[in-house]
């Protein structure tokens, strides 16, 4: 089962989510080598910040071969800087190129970018259509329900995006209001490919093998995107995978969880400094000790641990202690 985005192959039509602090290169590795995502996307860019070659950024945007088919979404409100991002976007070589106006943060709504856009759509549309024209590879856009209830305008958001060269869409399924309160709304998701011939990928609320199915039956979306579901399952992708070509799902083993926490911890360690990787390490923790026995004593231990060594060496006292409870 294959989606084309533009001459891109989704294939399986699952992408992951761009999610700052989250899908940088190690996670985006840890999640296309487990297997059953058909692109991933890099945690998205400022547009100004990209423009102004700030170093961090840019080492944001480092990509690897292996990550192939991998989209960079970028942000902003300034059609021109936009426009010098995009282009900026396509000679680093990524397979997409991504526009956020979806964002409900704050600090992105204060600088009038991301989900900020949908309530000014004759900007939306400008910067569509010239990021389209000053780019060859495909053209996505990622958005909201709308600002909130009172202006929900997500299909003529959509209908703007299709007229001016988007090869597809993503919709999250909840308005910028709700930031992630509530459930998404996946009658909203049919509604937007009733009214679209481009692909549209649903997003929202898909935390287990049976939402995406279900979502893509009730809905008739083309495909799934797929953003905090992964990060306390990072085999989600793959096991909704084995759901569509009707194979069994498997689940992963408390050695398979140590061993992928432990490599991705290890990674984190060697690239960030001490604090930074600290602050990823313990957010990491969080979600890959879900449903795990125990997790909750690690996530209130790793909290009065001040370095990474002894982090990294409770990690491992912890799923020694749940290997041999098990054994």
């Amino acid at each position: 089962m294959s989606v084309l985005i533009g001459k891109v192959p989704v294939d399986p039509p699952l992408i992951l989510a761009p999610m700052a602090g989250v899908t940088d290169r190690d996670f985006r590795l840890i999640i296309r080598r487990i297997g059953g995502v058909g692109v991933v996307t890099m945690e998205f860019i400022s547009s100004r910040a990209l423009v102004g070659g700030y170093p961090k950024t840019l080492e944001l945007m480092e990509f690897c071969e292996e990550e192939r088919p991998l989209s960079i979404q970028i942000y902003g409100s300034d059609v021109d800087t936009m426009v010098e991002a995009a282009r900026t976007v396509e000679q680093l070589g990524p397979d997409i190129c991504d526009i956020n106006m979806g964002c409900p943060a704050n600090k992105v709504l204060a600088g009038c970018a991301g989900a900020a856009l949908m309530g000014d759509l004759k900007l939306a549309e400008k910067m569509v259509g010239s990021v389209r024209k000053a780019i060859s590879i495909p053209l996505t856009v990622k958005f909201r329900l709308g600002l909130n209830d009172t202006c929900r305008n997500y299909i003529e958001l959509g209908k703007i995006c299709e007229a001016n060269g988007a090869a597809a869409v993503a919709m999250h399924a909840r308005t910028a209001k709700q930031m992630f309160r509530g459930d998404a709304e996946w009658p909203e998701i049919a509604r937007l490919k009733e009214a679209l011939s481009i692909p549209v990928f649903g997003n929202g609320d898909v935390r287990a093998p049976e939402d995406a199915l279900r979502m893509m039956a009730e809905t008739g979306c083309d495909g799934v995107m797929i953003g905090r579901g992964a990060t306390k399952n990072p085999w989600l992708f793959q096991q909704i995978a084995a759901r569509m070509e009707g194979s069994s799902v498997t689940e992963p083993t408390v050695a398979d969880r140590r061993d992928l926490i432990l490599t991705h911890f290890q990674r984190v360690a060697e690239r960030e400094e001490g604090r930074f990787a600290l602050h990823k390490l313990r957010k990491f923790t969080g979600w890959y000790t879900h449903g795990l026995p125990h997790g909750r004593k690690l996530r209130q231990r790793i909290n009065e641990l001040p370095d990474v060594e002894s982090f990294l060496r409770a990690v491992e006292e912890f799923f020694e202690e749940i290997l041999e409870e098990a054994a």
